[in-house]
């Protein structure tokens, strides 16, 4: 049976379904949200689920986000009297899943929380009065009776230091919070659309959970260890159930690919401390686009033995400032430079958390051990806007590219010269994309472009998935092909081609109008075509992306388009 509760503009509603015996979902849809911590774009919203389980005693898995709280609470009294509830499971305190666990221990006084040993550090400066508390890790059970037994996983990194995984024995269903998720907002519970979710399941995992690929597959050995599992009960959208097997073992393969990359960048930062976690997370980002694999550490929980080892294999660093006085990171600081290798790159990004350590004495004590830097150390002066999570994903890029430099030149020249020769026969005209997202602006120089359908008029592009352009190239999104001038197009492309500093102002310098779906024109282009991306296909280390025209128009009718040709199909 499902319930829903709606508002008359659809924006926010809860939807109630019993997935289990004795287990309800709460869902909290947030059906207009575009954006998830700032630099995740979002075409279909989000959800936020919480669980109720009854047996012999009631159990809360999660909360929801703050701006829910009434609905929420309404909905969980309609369901069950607090004061009976005897557990609330926190499986991370990220604020859209614990943003109302005081709430709730307000209407449930002697419930006791129950939860990992750093999240409850956590949630002792969240919750302003006391509350019964148990630290809970890896293999420890509750028993609800009825036959419900919780046993939990301690799952680390996924994507906070203070994830657990918790498992009903005899309904088989596991709750992931984050793991497993997606930003998928619909009325189906469960996983029935393949078609429609696999984009946002990918896209999740690209952002929030490949950087933790190591702790992701350390979690899925425990979970092979529970047996049988018949539903995923993760935290953000649909559950998975109809196409739990598939999606599993995509989780699992992405994650190999990422663990065993050639190349591995640690990224250690203070996990809750101001934006460090959604800074480090676009980074993070970056990285994974030009192949490189990233390991992340949390300066406060992490021992001596961890930071050492990771730094130790890392080919680049990346710090998020720790607060000056926090005496636990300062010590991983410490152990960070002592094994610091001359031929390592290292970057840091402020976390803007009020009291962070100041980077420039901690980079000079690096540089000065002979570590390259591998970009500008980003500074950060008020809340970090969608133009600062931009900058940091093309930071992430610039040292990703550093590092594949070599290996990729290898690669190039391994290949057979006859066929590289025949492949570079095929001739492409030369285009410039355009685009425009949350008031930031983005541009790449393109050749692999082809008309595709007549009804509707529609073509293909090419885009390598380390172009800083990626990101603003979802399905849903908007873009403008600006087509180059045969005889007008060298200052152009050389401007496009131009290696700049993270962040720096594509558009410098360039005349531009301003298209209708709010994307830059450029005024010196043969013609211009407006379109939206209709829908992608992955193609090894590039993805095609489908776009359907929507304006267009020529400025020189006597124009032709400018043609590339090259002698070797193996680069560009």
């Amino acid at each position: 049976m499902v319930a829903l509760t709606e508002n008359v503009q659809r924006r926010l509603t809860i939807q109630t379904v019993e997935i289990a015996p004795n287990i309800t979902a709460i869902r909290s849809l947030d059906w207009d949200r575009d954006r998830f911590d700032i630099e995740f774009g979002l075409q279909n919203g989000t959800t936020y689920n919480s669980y109720l389980i009854k047996g012999d005693k009631i159990v809360l898995v999660d909360t929801s986000h703050v701006k829910f709280r009434d609905l929420y609470l309404d909905t969980l009294k309609s369901l069950v009297n607090p004061k009976a509830i005897d557990y609330i499971i926190v499986s991370h305190t990220e604020p859209d899943h614990s943003g109302l666990v005081e709430d709730v221990l307000q209407l449930a006084p002697r419930a006791t929380v129950l939860a990992s040993k750093v999240a409850l550090q956590f949630l002792d400066n969240l919750v302003h009065d006391p509350f019964s508390k148990r630290i809970v890790k890896s293999g420890d059970r509750v028993d609800l009776g009825d036959g419900h037994e919780i046993e939990f996983i301690s799952a680390p990194n996924l994507h906070w230091p203070d994830t657990i995984f918790s498992f009903d024995h005899k309904t088989k269903t596991l709750f992931t919070c984050d793991a497993f998720g997606m930003h998928y907002c619909s009325d189906d519970t469960f996983d029935v659309d393949l078609e429609a979710i696999e984009p946002d399941f990918r896209f999740y995992y690209d952002c929030l959970m490949g950087p933790n690929a190591r702790s992701l597959l350390n979690a899925m050995k425990k979970m092979s260890e529970l047996g049988e599992i018949k539903i995923i009960a993760n935290g953000h959208g649909p559950l998975l159930y109809h196409h739990l097997d598939f999606l599993k073992e995509r989780y699992h393969n992405w994650s190999q690919v990422q663990a065993k990359a050639d190349t591995t960048v640690g990224l250690f930062f203070v996990g809750g401390y101001g934006y460090s976690d959604k800074l480090g997370h676009a980074i993070s980002h970056g990285l994974l686009k030009t192949g490189v694999g990233v390991e992340a550490l949390d300066l406060n929980t992490a021992d001596v033995q961890e930071i050492q080892g990771l730094a130790g294999r890392a080919s680049g660093i990346v710090i998020g400032m720790p607060p000056s006085t926090s005496v636990t990171a300062q010590a991983g600081i410490s152990s960070l430079l002592a094994v610091a290798k001359e031929k390592q790159f290292v970057g840091f990004f402020e976390s803007f958390g009020g009291d962070d350590e100041p980077i420039d004495s901690l980079r000079r004590q690096f540089t000065e051990q002979g570590i390259k830097e591998a970009f500008p150390a980003i500074k950060i002066k008020e809340t970090p806007s969608p133009a600062t999570y931009q900058l940091c994903e093309e930071a992430g890029i610039d040292i990703g590219q550093m590092l594949v430099r070599d290996r990729n030149i290898k690669q190039v020249k391994s290949l057979d010269v006859n066929m590289e020769k025949a492949l570079g026969r095929i001739s492409n005209g030369l285009y410039i994309i355009t685009s425009q997202k949350y008031g930031v602006k983005s541009a790449m120089l393109a050749s692999w472009v082809a008309q595709a359908s007549l009804q509707p008029l529609g073509f293909t592009v090419a885009v390598a998935k380390d172009r800083a352009i990626e990101s603003f190239m979802q399905v849903g999104d908007k873009i403008v092909l600006n087509v180059l001038e045969e005889g007008n197009y060298k200052e152009l492309k050389r401007h496009f081609l131009k290696r700049l500093h993270p962040g720096a102002d594509r558009f410098a310098d360039v005349k531009t109008q301003t298209a209708k779906n709010g994307c830059p024109i450029l005024a010196d282009a043969l013609a211009y075509i407006e379109c939206e991306i209709a829908d992608s296909m992955e193609c090894s280390d590039h993805w095609i992306m489908y776009c359907t025209v929507k304006e267009g128009r020529v400025a020189k009718l006597e124009g032709i388009t400018a043609v590339r040709h090259r002698k070797v199909g193996n680069y560009y």
